[in-house]
């Protein structure tokens, strides 16, 4: 089946995402250094906030950027297509009842929050339309696509050219009626975690990395240095135990990265087992983990 593929304006999105992430990342590298240098006390609490602060959001940001950077909207003589992340729709053409600039409507239509260049995504209910669930980059440029369902915002770079298309194939005809599918990434965590395998492999992570920071917690009171860092010498020298604060955080990071990576890949039934490799060695990183401060704390000070 021949596709019209209506890729969505990224250039603003991908340099406001961009820009978050390279800033969030910079002011998080920054309390995560301060914070393995300061005592145990009110500082080191602030430092440990900070960094937090600045870390959360950064996956999110990164799966917000990633998925801009592969969203699309393909017209075929049968459905459109969308697809932006994990988040997936397949419309047949008989079922969409009409296509329209948002700036149409009698009322404005207002945009899901938060909204950000790249990332207009989330449900919003309109008086006269209902309920629209916005899979758009920008929000000057929404187009409505209605079904008996709800009503979909998007913004194709080439709107009008949308628009055109839309109307010859639906002056065509299908050739092959197709089925309505919607694919969120909600759905995906469920199916997965039906799977016992993802599951085990996913606890397994989870518990490894609370184990590794609450006994990381324990040790920095108790333990006013270890030996870590390494000298131009190459031998090891004491440091302040608030050092360690950063094998948890590493942890975590490579832990929620490979979930997302797997989740990805678990969408396609070809790539399932892709994921489960990623998954087995987000667990044995966090082992590593654990096994590295052992490793740390065994040594002499």
């Amino acid at each position: 089946m021949n596709l019209d593929s209506f890729p969505p304006a990224r250039r603003r999105g991908m340099i406001v995402h961009l820009t978050l992430i390279a800033l969030l990342a910079l002011l998080s590298t920054a309390a995560f250094i301060s914070l393995s240098q300061a005592a145990v006390g009110p500082l080191f609490v602030a430092y440990l906030l900070a960094a937090i602060v600045t870390f959360v959001p950064l996956p999110l940001l990164i799966y917000r950027a990633y998925s801009l950077s592969r969203a699309d909207y393909h017209l075929g003589r049968d459905s459109l297509s969308i697809r932006w992340g994990l988040r997936a729709e397949d419309i047949p053409l008989s079922d969409i009842e009409w296509v329209r600039p948002a700036d149409d409507l009698t009322h404005p239509l207002g945009l899901p929050f938060p909204s950000l260049p790249g990332a207009v995504l989330g449900l919003r209910r309109h008086s006269d339309i209902g309920l629209v669930e916005f899979i758009a980059s920008e929000s000057q440029t929404l187009l409505l696509v209605a079904t008996s369902r709800r009503v979909f915002a998007i913004s194709p770079l080439d709107a009008q050219g949308f628009v055109r298309t839309f109307a010859r194939l639906v002056e065509m005809g299908s050739l092959t009626p197709t089925e309505a599918q919607s694919v969120y990434p909600t759905f995906i965590v469920a199916r997965a975690w039906d799977s016992p395998l993802a599951r085990y492999l996913w606890l397994t992570a989870l518990f490894l990395n609370l184990g590794l920071l609450a006994w990381v917690g324990v040790l920095i009171p108790t333990m006013p240095q270890v030996m870590l860092d390494v000298n131009a010498g190459g031998a090891a020298q004491a440091v302040p135990s608030t050092q360690l604060i950063l094998l948890p955080l590493a942890s975590a990071l490579l832990g929620v990265s490979g979930w997302l990576a797997g989740l990805s890949f678990y969408r396609w039934e070809k790539q399932r087992p892709l994921a489960f490799v990623v998954w087995i060695s987000g667990a044995l990183s966090s082992l590593a983990f654990l096994i590295a401060v052992l490793f740390i704390i065994s040594r002499p000070v």
